[in-house]
Parts: structure tokens; sequence; C-alpha cells
């Protein structure tokens, strides 16, 4: 048993970030591939349509109706989330922003959670938990950040 701990435990932080980081960056764009028209890109299904994005004709009576939330006008939330499930999945998986991008998901797995599906728990506590290790352990050293720390005066050693 302790040979097994051992081994679990020799499991390289920058492999679990990266699997984390390309795992959830994948939940978040097929999202938002959902929410527009004119642009499609899915490396592993091999769909490609290079294009100007626009919101799909669906997407704001989706807003209006299912997603409902409130203060936010569906017009304006849909816009937004379109936005985010497109730029912070890709920050993400290059490794660049990732603490802030990991954070912008997760405000945005607690809002899904809080006022569209609250019975979707165990899916958002999944989300949460990648989000959240990346947010407290970083993005490991396979990533934009890693490489720019590395340059800069902060990440050298004396």
């Amino acid at each position: 048993m302790n040979t097994l701990v051992a081994w679990c435990e020799r499991i390289p932080h920058s492999l679990i970030a990266l699997l984390g980081r390309f795992s959830i960056a994948a939940v978040f764009w097929k999202s938002g591939q959902t929410k527009i028209e004119g642009f499609a890109l899915d490396l592993l299904d091999g769909e490609f349509q290079f294009g100007w994005p626009r919101l799909a004709e669906s997407t704001i009576p989706l807003f209006q109706h299912e997603y409902n939330l409130p203060l936010v006008p569906p017009e304006i939330a849909a816009c937004a989330a379109a936005t985010a499930e497109h730029v912070f999945p890709v920050l993400l998986l290059l490794g660049l922003g990732s603490r802030f991008s990991a954070l912008a998901l997760l405000l945005m797995t607690l809002t899904i959670q809080v006022f569209v599906y609250p019975s979707a728990y165990p899916t958002h506590g999944v989300w949460a938990t990648v989000l959240l290790y990346l947010l407290a352990r970083g993005p490991g050293k396979y990533s934009v950040d890693h490489w720019l720390a590395s340059r800069s005066s902060f990440g050298r050693r004396a």
C-alpha cells in the first residue's frame, strides 16, 4: 500500500494541471460553440468553419427563458457568456493568465449553479474542483505563464 501511495505522490503537478486545463477548457469551449454561428472549431471532431462569429438565433431566447439571470438583460448575458466561453478557455489552454481565467470560469460556474441549474451540483462541483486546483497550484510547467515567469527577474534564482 505504501508503494502505491508513493507512486501516486510522484504524479507531477504539471501533468495534472495540463490535463485539468485541457479538460475544463473543452467543457466551456464546447458550450460557447453552441451559442454562436459563423465560426466553428473542434479539432477532435474535425469540425472547421472559419468566419465572423455571431450569436446563434437560439442564444438570446435561451437566456430569456431557460437561463434568465437576474439583473442582467438577456442580450448582454448571452453576448458576455458566448465571449467568456471562447476567450477564457483559450487562455487557460495556453496557460496564459491562467489563474485569472480559472477565476473567471469559476465565477461563471457558480453563477450557473446558483441561478440556472441548481440541481446540477455534481457536475458543477467537478468543474469547481478543477478550477480551484488551477487557482491554488497554477498552470504548471507546460504553460505560457511558467515560461514568462522563468524569463522575468521574479522567476530567476540568483
